[in-house]
């Protein structure tokens, strides 16, 4: 039977079409305070829609007419100038002249390429740490891959389903995965696990760590350092990409500026390109290995991130990256508890940006809270209404909040995380990095957060498929050992 080519079925490609786009941009330009509302009338008027709400691509695909329409005014948005852009630089160097208490060069839990010989001759009773070793780095490792693997099957639910889900199953708040077992069959059709996600992250159905975009990313960083050293630039990440990472496997900032990429455009040019998603979250998910191996040295494992981040970030995308870089820094230098390495987070951030007034947001607000679940609604009162639940802002005020009611304790800060909602593996993930390397060993977690994982990593990442989290911990010491 032959198909009319104008009805035969059109590829919807996530976090692309330009249609989609405009609405991301919108709500982008009303968060920055730019005054977008001759553009955003004429987008209406023109029978345009807003953005999916938590889908990558909306239904149908928009008419020809409207898609050019959507590209013209996605070029126009990006010549409206943001009131906040002084407080919010991307430049490195107007970073740290924003940051009044900028960290200076390690003197401590120093990398071996970072000593000098008067730092190698301090006596080891001073509990000075001169390297961070295989064990901790081994237990952020399984960390990041248990919490990522708890939020996965609930990522994109809202907070209600969620809470909904786990209590339903004697899993509130949350001490182990989440189960199908013994929740009623009307409220699953309510609330539908992640249908990528349900079946292998679910406590029934796991079998070693499945793939996941908050493990490729720090397997790609793994793969970076390897093959270019701590002095990598942004346009060798961007080859990398290019030579390793399938686009499929790519999402919101990063597809974008992949695209960017694959059409001539240069980093970071990459990132502001018809990028409406260049302040959520992807950034930060790409940073726990310029931490973990740069120990004790927050400013340069920022720096590093920052080199990351900037091919597909601005502003408080890149921030993220540099927060999470620098507490884990601190965290690998042994020599802090959780909420120092959050102190230290905070100053490589510009302290009167929207990211540092998130963090210390999420802080103040598990310090005043009890209950975490009370936290939670606070924080979804200021963000839920304004923030799409994958921009950095509300997940860092989440992060920060989940970390600090926790304690440093390993289950309470991945449950945190995830059950605050919104990108709940990538939280999930980050805390559990943070907590598991705190920890120091992976004997230090707990048996039924580690053992379902198998020492097994899935991934697409050359090289690293049914790798195990010991191996990739010798790895990462490697490089942080390298000079």
């Amino acid at each position: 039977m032959s198909v009319d080519r104008a009805e035969a079925p059109r590829v919807r490609l996530t976090w692309a079409q330009p249609e989609d786009l405009v609405g991301h941009e919108l709500r982008q330009a009303a968060q920055d305070g730019r005054d977008a509302r001759e553009i955003e009338e004429r987008w209406y008027a023109a029978g345009g829609s807003p953005a999916p709400d938590r889908a990558g691509a909306s239904e149908p695909p928009a008419p020809p007419r409207l898609r050019a329409l959507a590209g013209e005014l996605l070029d126009e948005l990006a010549t409206l100038d943001s009131p906040l852009a002084a407080d919010e630089p991307t430049d490195l160097d107007a970073i740290v002249a924003a940051c009044p208490h900028w960290p200076g060069p390690p003197t401590s839990a120093l990398a071996v390429g970072d000593r000098t010989a008067s730092q190698d001759r301090q006596p080891a009773s001073r509990g000075r740490t001169p390297a961070v070793t295989p064990s901790p780095l081994h237990a952020a490792w399984l960390g990041r891959a248990a919490g990522c693997l708890l939020g996965k099957p609930v990522e994109k639910l809202p907070l209600t389903g969620i809470r909904a889900l786990a209590r339903a199953a004697g899993n509130w708040p949350l001490t182990t995965w989440f189960t199908a077992h013994g929740v009623p069959a009307e409220l699953l059709a309510a609330h539908p696990w992640n249908r990528r996600s349900a079946p292998t992250s679910l406590a029934e159905n796991i079998d070693g760590m499945p793939e996941d975009d908050d493990l490729n990313y720090p397997l790609l960083s793994l793969l970076l350092l390897q093959r270019h050293g701590r002095s990598f630039t942004t346009a060798d990440l961007a080859r990398l990409w290019l030579d390793e990472l399938p686009a499929g496997r790519t999402f919101t900032a990063e597809r974008i500026a992949y695209g960017n990429l694959l059409a001539g455009v240069e980093p970071p040019e990459t990132a502001r390109r018809r990028n409406p998603f260049r302040e959520w979250i992807g950034a930060q998910i790409r940073a726990d290995v310029h931490g973990w191996t740069r120990p004790g040295d927050p400013a340069g494992a920022a720096a590093q991130a920052h080199r990351d981040a900037v091919l597909t970030h601005t502003g408080n995308g890149v921030y993220g990256a540099m927060f999470t870089a620098a507490a884990l820094a601190v965290a690998a230098g042994g020599e802090s508890d959780v909420h120092g390495c959050l102190a230290a987070g905070l100053r490589v951030v510009p302290p009167h940006s929207r990211y540092a007034r998130a963090v210390r947001l999420g802080i103040e607000t598990a310090r005043t809270e009890g209950e975490f679940d009370a936290v939670v609604d606070r924080l979804h009162a200021v963000y839920a209404d304004t923030h799409h639940w994958v921009h950095v802002l509300p997940n860092a005020a989440l992060l920060a909040a989940a970390l600090t009611h926790a304690d440093g304790d390993f289950t309470r800060s991945i449950g945190n995380a995830v059950s605050g909602g919104w990108d709940t593996d990538s939280n999930g993930a980050t805390a559990g990095s943070l907590a598991g390397l705190l920890a120091g060993t992976p004997d230090a977690l707990p048996h039924h957060w580690t053992a379902p994982l198998k020492n097994r990593l899935a991934t697409s990442v050359p090289g690293f498929d049914g790798a195990g989290f010991d191996t990739l911990a010798a790895l990462t010491h490697q490089e942080a050992l390298r000079p």
